[in-house]
């Protein structure tokens, strides 16, 4: 796996003059966000060696390197889910290419089914846990030490200075930005009602 990304990053380093330290990905419906990138750079999944290629309609598959709000930054349009057929290592990948390519801060947005009737179709939620209800976890199997130690903490997983960054920008546009927990759940079917009232 080692060797895949660093061939990925070895080809990445080849088309690009600048690897940013912050890297976003977008979901479902967000792909939209790209037109305010000040492109550099674009890179289709499929010419990046070992890179999977997402399946998913609305994502259109490109590393995207450029400026966003004067910070420059990659942005992977479109990513990989488990119910596309991929497994955890193949899912993570673009991640772990994007860490070894210098990325320090991640931004991940999605589209997602809410459970809380507190919140309104279409709200924002900013992420601060989640609960996997995959079966399985991309750390399983032989550790490598250059992706990260082999028990990470995960009493924290979200970073809480950009969360509160986040709140302070929500706040000055007068955005209702409440926070929340997302479950990862297998999917391509939706829950059954069942499901639902359980995860509640």
């Amino acid at each position: 796996m080692v060797q895949k990304v660093k061939e990925a990053v070895d080809y990445i380093k080849q088309q690009v003059a600048v690897c940013p330290a912050i890297g976003i990905v977008l979901g479902t419906g967000l792909g939209g966000m790209v037109k305010d990138v000040a492109i550099n750079k674009q890179i289709a999944y499929a010419d990046i060696p070992h890179f999977p290629e997402s399946t998913v309609e609305s994502h259109s598959g490109k590393l995207i390197f450029g400026t966003f709000q004067g910070k420059e930054v990659v942005v992977m349009s479109g990513r990989f889910h488990f119910y596309e057929g991929y497994s955890f290592d193949q899912i993570t990948f673009g991640v772990r290419v994007m860490k070894f390519l210098g990325v320090e801060t991640l931004l991940v947005s999605n589209a997602a089914g809410g459970i809380n009737l507190s919140l309104n179709p279409a709200s924002l939620m900013l992420i601060d846990d989640h609960i996997n209800m995959l079966p399985g976890n991309p750390l399983v199997g032989r550790n490598h030490d250059e992706f990260g130690p082999r028990f990470p903490d995960m009493s924290a997983p979200y970073d809480k200075d950009l969360i509160r960054l986040a709140e302070e920008a929500a706040f000055e546009e007068g955005i209702n930005l409440p926070k929340g927990v997302y479950v990862a759940w297998i999917g391509p079917s939706l829950e059954t009602a069942l499901n639902t009232a359980l995860l509640r």
